[in-house]
């Protein structure tokens, strides 16, 4: 059960935002509204399914793992979301599709699976590689934004993307934020938010974006 904020203005960008592993919360939703007041339709996806708002967190993981293990599911539940997204009215193929931690892994996998967007953009999203999987087909910019103390995802893992993305030719920008932790963006969780990387952060993914559509 997903969550469609809709800019007010006709023809407006699509944007596919994908949550973290506590399921699509208020913080997605609020997410989706500021991009709806900046000139977006935005649509939060729900990887989970109705009413599944994960609290525990063994049921973080089980969930969260379930996907990492079945690609192809997390694949089709992104095609429903896009297709709910077009049924909408918007082109969906040059929207961009943004994450967050989870989520951010989630966009990623629909950078590697070959679908054509403008760009694919981690906030403190999982960055690693899986097996057997590749940015050959990656049809859209990388955007990534990453905190330099974040302890879920090593910096190898931002290196090695980075080494990645460059072999593949695919056109990206990475940015570290120093002291940053995993979930830096996240305004509701007092002991992770960082109040100096996320106002950074969010204002080079507007300036993306409005470069992006002008």
């Amino acid at each position: 059960e997903g969550y469609y904020a809709k800019a007010d203005k006709a023809n407006a960008p699509f944007i596919l935002l994908i949550h973290d592993w506590d399921g699509l919360t208020d913080y997605e939703k609020k997410r989706a509204d500021m991009l709806a007041t900046e000139g977006y339709n935005v649509l939060a996806a729900d990887m989970f399914g109705t009413g599944i708002r994960p609290t525990e967190l063994a049921d973080k993981k089980r969930l969260t793992s379930e996907l990492y293990k079945n690609r192809s599911k997390m694949r089709r539940i992104l095609t429903a979301a896009l297709n709910t997204g077009q049924a909408q009215g918007n082109n969906v193929r040059e929207g961009v599709t943004m994450g967050y931690c989870f989520g951010g892994g989630v966009a990623l996998e629909l950078a590697r699976s070959g679908f054509e967007q403008k760009a694919f953009v981690p906030f403190h999203g999982g960055l690693e590689t899986p097996t057997g999987q590749s940015y050959s087909n990656t049809k859209g910019e990388i955007l990534v934004f990453h905190g330099s103390a974040d302890e879920a995802v090593p910096f190898e893992d931002f290196a090695a993307l980075n080494k990645t993305l460059e072999a593949a030719k695919v056109p990206h920008e990475m940015i570290t934020y120093s002291g940053a932790v995993h979930a830096f963006t996240d305004f509701n969780n007092k002991d992770r938010y960082d109040a100096r990387a996320d106002e950074r952060s969010w204002n080079r993914y507007l300036n993306f974006l409005e470069n992006t559509y002008k």
